[in-house]
């Protein structure tokens, strides 16, 4: 490839970006249609910055998002349901997300194309094809990756939080209060230690308040979290509504067993330290040390030893 070619290419490269961020800076919101928004929706809603760049991800890449868009639905996909988990809500959500898969998928080729086509003649045929599927498929499945690694980290995030809500809920049902208001006090409670939990009890609350029945609406929010101690809470206000016991005493109980799996969870983590630092101390660690330990002694073997002994024979 000749240097006029690899210049025209990365021309053509840096008109595309240019392009991209123009139409970037033309559909980002201004800073009235944000506070319009904050307004609208709430404070948390106006705090995240996840609405406006999905907004203008999904307007850029609408038209190539379709390639990976499935063929029954978003809606009828199980996507849907761990977009739900990752608490990504809004509608263009979705659009942002097939878009950057497509996006990703042929631009990661192209790019890693340009770049090895001016290494010179060394990359080429069933390398060069090699690498640019490895790239293809890492644009495809990296998007899967991130939406996983969010949902990972905000069940997580709700699963630590969980049991001090139950505890502050606890304390709100035994002062007096009902379900639904302890709910709302342990929703502002939670705001600064866990926005994720205080901003689903936010949507219960929202649920109740628009004629949802309470078990409907506790289910709801068994789906929208994924976490199974969520759903293990859900059942045991049900069973406590329903025969008649002490929803107090249930909450203690409840709150108990989750801190017990909690503190085993970490003692689990802790455990598998040993394992996980076996493979860097016999890979990495190891080898460095017989190299210092042992390096001197062989190289006094090898300047007297090794003389020797052709000297003897």
């Amino acid at each position: 490839m000749t240097l006029i070619e690899y210049g025209f290419l990365s021309l053509v490269f840096v008109l595309v970006v240019a392009l991209v961020m123009g139409a970037v800076s033309l559909l980002a919101p201004s800073a009235a249609q944000t506070r319009l928004r904050g307004l609208a929706l709430g404070p948390a809603a106006a705090s995240s910055g996840g609405p406006r760049w999905t907004r203008w991800v999904a307007a850029v890449t609408r038209q190539i998002g379709k390639l990976s868009t499935p063929q029954e639905g978003f809606e009828k996909s199980s996507l849907r349901l761990r977009f739900m988990h990752a608490g990504l809500r809004d509608a263009s959500a979705p659009a942002a997300f097939f878009g950057l898969k497509s996006l990703l998928t042929i631009a990661l080729p192209l790019l890693g194309y340009v770049m090895l086509a001016g290494a010179g003649p060394q990359v080429r045929g069933n390398t060069l094809l090699a690498i640019m599927l490895l790239l293809a498929t890492l644009g495809y499945y990296g998007p899967n990756l991130v939406l996983a690694h969010l949902v990972s980290r905000r069940q997580r995030e709700i699963f630590e939080s969980f049991p001090d809500a139950l505890d502050l809920m606890t304390v709100c049902v035994k002062a007096g209060l009902g379900t639904e208001a302890a709910l709302t006090r342990v929703a502002e409670d939670m705001q600064l230690k866990s926005p994720v939990l205080s901003e689903e009890m936010r949507t219960v609350n929202l649920e109740l308040r628009a004629g949802a029945d309470r078990e409907r609406a506790l289910r709801n929010l068994a789906v929208r979290t994924g976490v199974d101690e969520v759903d293990g809470f859900v059942s045991m206000i049900s069973q406590a509504e329903r025969f008649g016991t002490s929803i107090a005493a249930s909450l203690r109980v409840h709150a108990d067993m989750l801190r017990t799996r909690r503190r085993q969870r970490a003692e689990e983590a802790a455990a598998k330290i040993a394992l996980k630092l076996l493979f860097p101390l016999i890979f990495f660690i190891f080898p460095s040390l017989l190299l210092v330990l042992l390096g001197p002694a062989m190289i006094q073997v090898y300047r007297v030893l090794l003389p020797t002994l052709g000297a003897s024979s």
